[in-house]
């Protein structure tokens, strides 16, 4: 059975909504980061990076939530109804390449400085300054995802890829961040992927939930 290590509501929600998507069996294991679950001997041996999530197949490991939504989808893409998640054409294929990394690079990167500067790192270590540049950097690169969702459903193509599902909760992400308030359509797509039937938790309910 495959095995994620990682909970909501850290990047392994990718994971797990295409784990859902495609009906697959699976065993989520959870690692406490608080208590250094991460940097104990077993989970160094599956990534020296100490980094959450992890997903295990058989003999294969797979770390970095993309890279894990990719592989998924490659190997098990013909589960997902009406299609393989993964475009049939190389053009295709670079176009969804292309929004993967923008999200990655562009969006995702400077909301981790955002928390690393906010409750991450330590106090002493956090600086109110560089929060507020990196929500301006993510601030500066929305309009470009939003101007490209003008009149689409989906981010390339006509049908559900990789790319939807990643943007899916980098934008969940970016809205704690109050960054889609005047983005429409990227609120409209939002919206549309989180009422899917097998959609996971919402990073706001994956923290109310820890709270409780």
């Amino acid at each position: 059975m495959i095995k994620l290590y990682g909970t909501p509501p850290t990047r392994a929600l990718r994971a797990m909504w295409l784990l859902n998507e495609l009906d697959l069996p699976h065993e989520i294991i959870p690692v406490d980061l608080t208590a250094g679950e991460q940097m104990t001997p077993e989970f160094l041996a599956l990534n020296p990076g100490a980094k959450l999530p992890v997903l295990v197949d058989g003999d294969m490991v797979v770390s970095e939530s993309a890279a894990i939504q990719l592989y998924l989808a490659d190997k098990y893409g013909e589960r997902f109804p009406g299609g393989g998640l993964i475009p049939d054409t190389v053009e295709d294929r670079a176009r969804m390449y292309q929004w993967l990394f923008f999200l990655m690079t562009e969006i995702e990167a400077p909301l981790w400085r955002i928390a690393l500067h906010s409750f991450v790192y330590e106090t002493e270590e956090q600086s109110a300054t560089e929060a507020a540049l990196a929500k301006r950097d993510a601030a500066r690169m929305i309009p470009v995802l939003e101007q490209h969702m003008q009149g689409r459903d989906y981010l390339v193509g006509d049908a559900l890829t990789v790319a939807d599902f990643n943007a899916a909760f980098t934008l969940d992400w970016a809205r704690e961040e109050a960054l889609l308030d005047d983005a429409p359509a990227l609120s409209a797509f939002l919206d549309r992927m989180y009422a899917r039937p097998k959609a996971p938790v919402t990073i706001a309910a994956a923290f109310a939930a820890l709270q409780a």
